[in-house]
């Protein structure tokens, strides 16, 4: 069916959204993200594959899953799903880092949401 696929893709579009609007990790700075999104999700599919030999995470049977394996007992869907974790991280980090700046902490908090104009602090 594929109807967890869809789920994951819908979320990580939101994650976007809501990246785009606040400029918190992925349009804050592109190369960056983009390094730090893949070295996440390459960690945590070196974890997988690991878990997947000693026998700990396996794929059982489902109607949700596409049917498309990356390897043996890991389907496509976590590509995506570790896609979604690494960016949920890096957003609850940069939004708690926003909202604890100490330069930042006067201002209401739609302000101290909001992307610091071209560098200058507040």
């Amino acid at each position: 069916m594929g109807l967890y696929l869809g789920a994951l893709l819908v979320s990580i579009a939101g994650l976007v959204v809501l990246d785009l609007r606040l400029r918190l990790f992925l349009f804050a700075a592109p190369a960056r993200a983009a390094a730090v999104l893949a070295a996440g999700v390459v960690g945590f599919l070196a974890w997988d594959a690991a878990g997947v030999g000693l026998g700990i995470f396996f794929e059982g049977p489902s109607g949700l899953l596409v049917g498309i394996d990356l390897a043996p007992e890991v389907p496509l869907e976590v590509l995506f799903f570790l896609i979604l974790l690494c960016l949920t991280a890096m957003h609850a980090f940069l939004l708690a880092q926003r909202l604890l700046d100490p330069v930042r902490r006067d201002l209401p908090a739609a302000r101290r949401l909001a992307p610091a104009a071209s560098g200058e602090r507040p």
